[in-house]
Order: C-alpha cells, then structure tokens, then sequence
C-alpha cells in the first residue's frame, strides 16, 4: 500500500511543491544556482520531448480514423477557438461588471534577485510545438488518404517510443522541475510578496476558470450522455502539473496518460485530440488576459477599454493564442502587439500585465488542459455521429 502511495504520481507532484516551497526559504545565493541549473536542465529534457509526444500520438492516431478525419480535424479546431472566444467574452461581460468596483493596487515590493544560473546544458528541441503540430496533421492525413501502410507501421512504432520516453524520462523528472519552480518562487519572495497585492484579481479569474469548465463539462457530458466525473477524476496530476510547471506543454504526457486510464474515450481520439487541443484551445489563458488588460487599464488608465476595442482583442486573442508558444506566459507574450495597438497599453501598461499574468499563470493554463477532456468528449462524439453516416 505504502509503495502504490509512493509511486503515484499525484502524491509526488505533491511532494515537489512542498519541498520546493520550504526550500526556497533557506537557500543562499550560492546554492540557489544549484536549484537553477536543476530547473534548466528538467526543463531542457521536458520540452526536447513535447514536439516528439506531438507527432508521436496525432500522425498515428490520424492514421487510425475514418476517411472522414479531416472533418475531426477541423470540427476540432473550430469548438477550439470558440471556446477560448467564449471564455474571452464570458470574462468581458465580468469585467465591465466587477473590475470598476475595485480598489486595485499597483505596486509590488521589489523581488529578492536571483543570481546568474551556474550550470546551463542546452538541449533544444528539434522544431518548435506549432511546426510538429503542422507537420503531424499533414503526415497524418496524406498517410490516410495515400493509404502509406508501411508510413503507418512506422510511426505506430514511433508512438510506442514516445509513451516509453514519456513513462520513464518525462514523468519521474517532473517533480524535480515543479519543486525548483516553486523553490525559485519562494527564495525571491513572489509567493510571499506578490501574490497578495493582486489576490482579488487572481481569485476573481480562477472563479472565472471554474465557471467556464463547469460549463463545458456540462456541455461535453450532455452531449456524450456520460458523467464527466469518470475523466474528472483522473485530472488531479495533470491539473497540479499544470500548476508547478505553467507550461500546457510540459503536461501534454501527464494528460494523454491520465484520459487514456479513465477509459471515457476511444484512444484513437484523445490521442490526436489532446496533443492537439494543448496547442490549439488556451480558454483559461484566454479568460484571465482579457480580465486582466481590462483591470490594468482601469488601474493606470482609470477605465476599461470600451466594448468595441475589447470585441476587436477578443476575436484576435483567440487565433493569436494558437500560435503561443507551450511554455509560461506565452499566450500574454504572443498577443503583446495586440495590447499595444489595440488597447493601446504603453510600457508600463506591458510591464504590469505582464507581472499580474505571470502571478497566475499556473491556473491559467491548468484550466486550459482540464478544458481539453471536455473539448475531447464532444470530439469523441463527434465522431461517433459521422462514423453512422
């Protein structure tokens, strides 16, 4: 029993975060390199792996659907990018309604510097997430239409590679790359220090974040006739992975192993839509920028954008997010050409958005990879409905 605790994956995500929180208060500035060389390196290794987990699962889970695929594909896409609109909208119409009542402050004390990392092993991915991604809905859907048997076998075996890679390589480093996140968080004070100025934003946006999947569960499960608590409860590890790691990315293995146990869905499904809804639907991402840029503005503006510039943000977010890179505050970073020329934030309207997103950037993207299960059941029987025709 107490082997089966020791080795769930949970209970060690668990124990990174503790460790790393505790041990960020006595770490020095010598020994704080350590932790730093210990976060670059995981990290390294995590994200060499994410376009290969890509390619791995989406070609050869395309290889195994109907001749109607590329439908699957773009039914995908589209509930992808009006969910991520939805939640857009859904946190306007807060924001116009809580964000002129609120007493926000500004200023933050100054963080404790970190010094210059002591130990930097660079090992780069091979291509970016967005050109794997591409490149397996390509490879995928010419293997289906030129029936490429031999193409198919191959990447087949390549998939069991990466499930091999993503068991034994991916899963038992994370708890060493979320320990020395929040190790890192903890020595320079950003937990201590920041997250109370912006408390009330943050908790009003992870509010926001439960209220959108509440939503689209509930969507999903009607529409799938199957209680959305049979996937839910497989979510833990992937949600608290989300969380230590603020990376979609970096959770995509944890995500694919952990809707693949529930059982909920045919694999030949989850695993395209989930690779592929990690890179495609940032909902949470989405809802808690368009909260946020609406709350700086009232703060160093003394309004909100108005209705027809945020409409304008919201739609661009949604196709802008897709092309965010998988790795912290890349949805903010992506569409920092929109805040300028369409909300016409200045220097210190990027700076302090940029602060606040940072600050819950882990929520974020743990509601974007918990929306992918409800996005995958609608997908599944999606599926189902044009297999009949």
């Amino acid at each position: 029993m107490l082997k089966k605790v020791v080795n769930n994956t949970l209970f060690r995500l668990l124990i990174g975060v503790i460790l790393g929180l505790v041990l960020g208060n006595y770490l020095t500035p010598k020994t704080i390199q350590v932790v730093l060389s210990i976060k670059y390196f995981t990290g390294q290794l995590i994200f060499f792996l994410v376009p290969l987990i890509v390619i791995g699962f989406i070609v050869s889970s395309i290889t195994k659907l109907s001749q109607g695929s590329i439908k699957i594909v773009s039914f995908s896409l589209l509930i992808a990018y009006l969910s991520s609109v939805g939640a857009g909208i859904f946190s306007m119409i807060m924001g116009y309604n809580i964000i002129p009542n609120l007493s926000i402050p500004t200023s933050v004390d100054k963080l404790k510097e970190v010094p210059e990392i002591l130990f930097q092993l660079d090992i780069p991915p091979i291509f970016s997430v967005m050109t794997a991604l591409i490149l397996s809905l390509m490879l995928g859907i010419g293997i289906l239409l030129t029936k490429a048997k031999e193409l198919e076998k191959i990447f087949d075996q390549f998939k069991d590679i990466v499930i091999l890679m993503v068991n034994k390589v991916l899963i038992p480093i994370l708890p060493f790359f979320i320990a020395a996140n929040f190790a890192i968080l903890s020595y320079e004070g950003s937990i201590e220090k920041q997250l109370p100025v912006f408390l009330k934003v943050i908790l009003i946006a992870i509010v926001g974040h439960i209220i959108w999947l509440t939503l689209l569960y509930s969507i999903a499960a009607f529409y799938h006739k199957t209680n959305p608590f049979k996937l839910l409860k497989f979510y833990p590890p992937v949600y608290l992975t989300a969380v230590g790691t603020m990376s979609s990315a970096a959770t995509l293995g944890v995500a694919v192993k952990a809707v693949n146990d529930s059982k909920v869905m045919k694999p030949s499904i989850t695993n395209f839509t989930i690779p592929f809804f990690s890179n495609t639907h940032l909902c949470g991402s989405v809802l808690t920028e368009v909260f946020f840029v609406m709350t700086v503005s009232q703060v160093l503006y003394g309004h909100v954008p108005d209705l027809n510039s945020m409409l304008i943000f919201v739609g661009l977010l949604g196709i802008f997010a897709v092309g965010a890179p998988g790795v912290p505050g890349g949805t903010v970073v992506a569409s920092l050409g929109l805040i300028t020329n369409v909300l016409g934030f200045d220097e210190a309207g990027i700076a302090l958005i940029l602060t606040i997103f940072a600050l819950q950037d882990s929520f974020g993207t743990a509601c974007n990879i918990t929306a992918d299960g409800a996005l995958s059941m609608i997908v599944d029987k999606y599926d189902d409905s044009i297999s009949r025709v």
